[in-house]
């Protein structure tokens, strides 16, 4: 088994990862330009949106004060109120921790893409039941995949999860603040991995640790795959809607 062959989840990942960031930031400003074209204020602009990610808002931040209360790190203020930053963009909540060395800082970074992770995996499989597109869209069986997809709907409360799933996987990336510490940790996990290999434990590792992380590695690219099939379903509208108001206001916004 090749390295290559033993981590093409990570391939899959990237991929998922880069396209689903793409979307979700088309989504967020679509979104912003609606309510913006339709209210012309800014501040209400910045309350509905707020509003409509709030359950996901709301995890994020839990996730950081939890997370930081487990690993033994000092919580300061607590906020889900939404704040226009000076560089015009919008924080829809936070929580003050100090450092408490890069690997706590690390995980508690991480912790909401982790809740926001299992949150979307038990929605999608238990509750929603899509799992089997992610098979098809990877196969490419696209008559397959929207036959399934027109049924999805029929599921029990589909559209309360829809909409917890939605807001929940488009808030759960990390922000820059909470990517801080990962480039340290990152650098120690390659050197201890680099130090493993040198010291004759690679085939080891590739036959034991590989095939373990690398479905751990394709888990994660369905998760985010499943999160960008539902960005696409709710960009296309919003897409149609913002170009309405702008035919009929003559208002537009970048």
């Amino acid at each position: 088994m090749s390295y290559i062959t033993a981590f093409d989840g990570l391939l899959w990942l990237l991929v998922a990862l880069a396209v689903f960031v793409f979307l979700q930031r088309l989504l967020h400003r679509e979104i912003q330009a609606f309510f913006l074209i339709l209210t012309r204020r800014p501040g209400v602009t910045q309350v509905l949106f707020a509003l409509i990610f709030f359950p996901g808002v709301m995890l994020h931040e839990l996730s950081h004060f939890l997370s930081a209360k487990l690993l033994g790190v000092w919580t300061g203020k607590f906020s889900l109120i939404p704040q226009a930053q000076p560089d015009g963009k919008l924080r829809l909540g936070y929580v003050e921790t100090v450092s408490g060395g890069f690997v706590r800082d690390a995980l508690i970074g991480a912790a909401p893409m982790v809740t926001g992770s299992l949150f979307v995996a038990y929605a999608a499989i238990v509750q929603m039941h899509i799992l089997p597109l992610w098979d098809l869209m990877r196969s490419a069986d696209w008559g397959s995949f929207w036959a399934i997809l027109a049924s999805v709907p029929k599921s029990p409360d589909f559209w309360l999860w829809f909409y917890l799933t939605f807001t929940i996987s488009s808030t759960m990336m990390p922000s820059q603040s909470d990517r801080h510490a990962w480039l340290p940790l990152g650098f120690l996990i390659v050197g201890l991995v680099v130090a493993a290999i040198l010291a004759g434990a690679g085939a080891w590792m590739l036959a034991n640790l590989a095939p373990p992380f690398n479905r751990f590695l394709q888990a994660l690219a369905m998760i985010f795959g499943l999160s960008g099939v539902l960005h696409i379903l709710l960009i296309l509208p919003f897409l149609l809607l913002h170009r309405i108001l702008t035919r009929l206001t003559g208002v537009d916004v970048g």
